[in-house]
């Protein structure tokens, strides 16, 4: 794979990526969208059709990796580490135009949500706003959740350890069960394993944290929440952004470990 091919094909995928799965919460979270309130489930099925899609788009150019921490895990099981910058950076990209394509498709909907009383306050807003002004003192607006993850807890040895735990699992799935014949990237029955796993992770260990498990699916769109013209919007949290960073690359780091020593 040429380094052109691998960051056009990282770009889409995981700007695909971004698009369906930050859709699906922007469904949940907006007011006037017709799966309002559809919950946990809706989310997290939706986020396993998101990596089902952006992999199999972008796989024949790129492998799909669409998550630095797998990029990483992959440079660090084959001592490769030729192609992990324009890996990184087509990833964050990508994360990065899925983000703004959101605000786009919902342009009404952000409009509705941050103009009402009962979302942002103001006069004559109702007790519901109390919890929107709790949530923009801890450092999150109140639609920071379509874009980026957040905990329910703030503690940062628990989120941490969370988000760690979390990527450990996906890429060790991704190791062990979904790489192509070449070994760079998800092949056809990888991405739909992969995809399940994803899935699986939002189920079981998504509470705490929003299981980011992926630093471009967080940091990406975060940029793009701090400089969207939304109005109301509040804070992007810049104070947690490192976790859903620093966690997944060092449980990918972990991963890569675990692999070369229990299944290489």
């Amino acid at each position: 794979m040429s380094s052109s091919d691998i960051f056009i094909g990282e770009t889409i995928g995981t700007a695909i990526l971004i698009l369906l799965g930050g859709g699906v919460c922007a469904a949940v979270t907006l007011k006037a969208s017709k799966a309002r309130n559809a919950g946990w489930l809706a989310i997290t099925f939706g986020w396993g059709f998101a990596v089902l899609t952006a992999v199999y788009t972008s796989a024949p150019l790129s492998g799909a990796h669409l998550n630095p921490a797998v990029t990483l895990a992959l440079a660090i099981k084959d001592s490769d580490w030729s192609h992990v910058g324009v890996y990184w950076g087509g990833q964050v990209l990508g994360a990065m135009i899925g983000a703004a394509l959101v605000w786009v498709a919902y342009y009404g909907q952000f409009q509705a949500h941050l103009t009402d009383k009962e979302i942002v306050g103001g006069p004559g807003a109702q007790a519901t706003a109390a919890k929107a002004v709790e949530a923009q003192e801890k450092g999150a607006g109140p639609v920071l959740g379509v874009f980026s993850t957040g905990p329910e807890i703030r503690n940062v040895v628990q989120n941490l350890a969370t988000e760690i735990i979390g990527t450990i699992v996906l890429v060790l799935a991704v190791l062990t069960q979904g790489l192509n014949d070449s070994g760079k990237g998800l092949g056809t029955l990888g991405a739909l394993i992969t995809a399940l796993v994803v899935v699986s992770i939002g189920l079981s260990l998504g509470g705490p944290t929003g299981y980011a498990i992926n630093p471009a699916r967080d940091l990406g769109p975060r940029i793009v929440h701090a400089l969207l013209p939304l109005p109301n919007k509040g804070g992007s949290d810049w104070g947690y952004a490192w976790i859903p960073v620093v966690g997944p690359l060092i449980g990918g780091a972990i991963a890569a470990g675990i692999y070369n020593v229990a299944f290489a």
